[in-house]
This record gives C-alpha cells, structure tokens and sequence, in this order.
C-alpha cells in the first residue's frame, strides 16, 4: 500500500509516516518510480506506536516494541527490551500516583481546615464575603 492508505487505515497523517521514517522506526520501500510501499506489517507497527503513546509513552521509548516486531516476534512487548520499558513506565508512574496522592491529602486538609473555619463562624454575624465574590448591591441605595 502506498504512504496516503497506510495513514489513513492508521488514522495519522503523512507528515507523521514521514517522521517516523526518519527516526527510523518505519521503513518504507521504494518503488522503480521512487513511491514509498508498505504492508501490513508496517501497520501492525503504527498500530503498536500508536497505543503506547496512547499509554502515555514517548515516541522513542516506543523503539525496542517496534524492534520485537521486527525481529518477527507476534506481539511487540515480548522482548526483554519491551519488558524492562513496561516496568520503567509503570515505576514512572507509580511515583507519579505517590505525588497526586500527596497533593490530594493537602487540597483535602486544606478543605476540611476551611470547611471548620467556614463552621465557626458567630451565630447572627455578617456573612464573610468571599474575595472572589462581586459585592452585593443589597441595602445599597440608589
């Protein structure tokens, strides 16, 4: 198939296609009149990139899941390469989650400290007003 179907039964573009050739993670034949040709082969790769940085991967470490296809293996995260990047994604986010974690303790301390100060206030006193508030325009005249 030639470079405009490959993109569009990957749902990317050329331009994309382009670049990946360049980074070497897709190779394109030529054809006697220099058109770039690809199989389905080369679409099982695309698909692969494309669901890891679905994943959240970066293109390079999409790298040895394309190079596990290559060597013929039928799914590209059975190599050892492809394993060890599992692994470092998943640490990767694993600390990511501990920060989030922590970051959502402090909103939720800072939520329950302001929900007791909002619950103190004096019965029959003047409502706080809320900086972000526009002011009212009650008891105000005209």
């Amino acid at each position: 198939m030639r470079i405009g179907e490959l993109a569009a039964r990957a749902g990317t573009t050329t331009r994309t296609l382009r670049y990946y050739e360049s980074r070497g993670l897709l190779a394109a034949r030529r054809t006697d009149n220099g058109y770039r040709t690809y199989d389905e082969d080369d679409l099982r790769l695309l698909q692969q990139i494309r669901t890891l940085q679905d994943f959240g991967f970066e293109l390079e470490e999409t790298r040895p899941f394309v190079e596990c296809l290559r060597a013929g293996h039928p799914a590209g995260d059975t190599c050892p390469a492809s394993l060890a990047v599992y692994r470092r994604k998943l640490a990767e986010l694993d600390a990511l989650i501990g920060e989030l974690s922590a970051v959502r303790a402090q909103v939720g301390a800072e939520l329950a400290r302001a929900e007791l100060t909002a619950a103190a206030r004096l019965p029959g006193g003047p409502e706080p007003r809320c900086e972000l508030s526009p002011p009212t325009t009650e008891g105000m005249t005209q």
